[in-house]
């Protein structure tokens, strides 16, 4: 079941957020820590009375194994259309629970609502080095909207 995130699911929020880190550590060393998070519990609070910054829980048995943060952004500048989109800024599945479908479900759940919000596309970060992540979302249909590129300097 999809839900919306409550208080109450902050611990786990935490500790979900524990696990996406260290999949990005092991990628990408030289530009994550091993530990820390990327919002405090301060911030969660926050983040939870945020109609524009959803956050859904995916929840199995009572309990929950998945997060997907959202935030609802609206194109601004002189050249560019006002195109609202919904921004995926967070999907984790606990490793305990991975191999079910459920971030298809999340994915289908974040297409559902931004349709119902009225917004032109879906968008997301992946990081290059992350291949299994790059190969689920154009499994799911997403495409390449633009590149960032990078040289380290040594």
């Amino acid at each position: 079941m999809i839900r919306l995130a409550r208080q109450a699911d902050i611990p786990v929020l935490i500790n979900l957020l524990q696990d996406i880190l260290q999949v990005h550590h092991q990628e990408r060393p030289d530009i994550f820590r091993s530990s820390g998070q990327k919002f405090s519990e301060d911030d969660l609070k926050a983040l939870l009375d945020n109609p524009a910054k959803p956050i859904f829980v995916y929840e199995v048995d009572g309990q929950v194994v998945g997060h997907l943060f959202c935030e609802l952004r609206t194109a601004t500048g002189d050249v560019l259309e006002p195109v609202k989109t919904l921004f995926i800024d967070d999907l984790c599945v606990a490793s305990a629970a991975r191999g079910q479908k459920i971030g298809e479900q999340f994915y289908d759940f974040a297409l559902s609502y931004a349709k119902e919000q009225g917004c032109h596309n879906l968008t997301l970060d992946v990081w290059a080095d992350n291949s299994g992540a790059v190969r689920f979302y154009e499994r799911l249909g997403m495409k390449p909207q633009k590149f960032r590129m990078e040289q380290i300097i040594d």
